[in-house]
């Protein structure tokens, strides 16, 4: 078992990348507290994993109570916390060019996808440090690193806040057998993607750009996410781990 004995507390849990890796996770020893702002979703996720050994929390990331209490409700169930996965997000589909995008979806986009990793890692490194150390992993995005085809301004730039996010945490917390890493994925067959791409025009001028010529799954990034959990990746900090198809590799200049 790569998780056995460990304590995993994930975020977006309810569904896509979440709830495969809280599902894979679970199958390989780990405790999981499945969290999500929608608690049904939450429910269901933590209802597939056997033997008591997850439990779901509502949470709304943005939102420092409810981080806190997130964390709180790890350790109470389950004595420690070794793995924070601040993996919940939202693609808005009103999000686009810099000229049309309200900025309440700017607002709201920021909220959830950069400032709940911030208070995601506010609660859970203090949980972290009492563990004795543990693993973070922030999911980031290719667009990261590029610029999207279809414009979404405020999604890339709350990614490319949890990729620098990512970067400098590890440095402070490298010595204090802290890892964070910053998962990367490229286009998905998620329902966040399929929303916003949501005509056949959309999702081929995102596919065209992939070398392998299909989206990814949320199982492929689940598995990516378990090597950053695990203890086979205990020299690993600080990295943008790009789990895409290759488009990154297409389209960044080497420095």
């Amino acid at each position: 078992m790569r998780l056995d004995d460990k304590v995993a507390l994930i975020t977006g849990a309810g569904g896509g990348i979440g709830r495969e890796s809280a599902l894979l996770f679970a199958a390989e020893g780990a405790a999981v507290v499945a969290v999500d702002i929608n608690e049904a979703s939450a429910a269901a996720t933590a209802a597939s994993i056997a033997d008591g050994r997850a439990i779901h929390v509502r949470a709304d990331v943005s939102s420092a109570g409810d981080c806190e209490a997130m964390v709180a409700a790890a350790e109470r169930e389950f004595g420690k916390l070794n793995i924070l996965f601040n993996n919940a997000g939202i693609m808005d589909s009103r999000d686009d060019d810099a000229v049309s995008t309200e900025e309440s979806v700017w607002d709201l986009t920021m909220g959830i996808n950069a400032k709940g990793v911030f208070l995601g890692c506010k609660y859970g490194i203090p949980a972290l440090r009492r563990a004795g150390g543990g693993s973070i992993i922030n999911t980031a995005s290719f667009v990261s690193k590029l610029g999207a085809a279809t414009p979404q301004v405020a999604y890339t730039a709350s990614k490319g806040a949890v990729l620098s996010f990512t970067r400098e945490l590890a440095v402070i917390h490298a010595r204090e057998n802290i890892r964070v890493n910053a998962l990367c994925p490229g286009p998905l067959r998620t329902e966040l993607l399929m929303k916003f791409l949501d005509t056949e025009e959309k999702k081929q001028r995102r596919l065209v750009h992939v070398p392998m010529g299909r989206f990814g799954e949320a199982r492929e990034m689940a598995e990516a996410a378990l090597y950053l959990a695990s203890d086979e990746s205990s020299y690993v900090t600080g990295t943008e781990f790009m789990v895409d198809g290759g488009i990154t590799a297409a389209y960044v200049t080497p420095q």
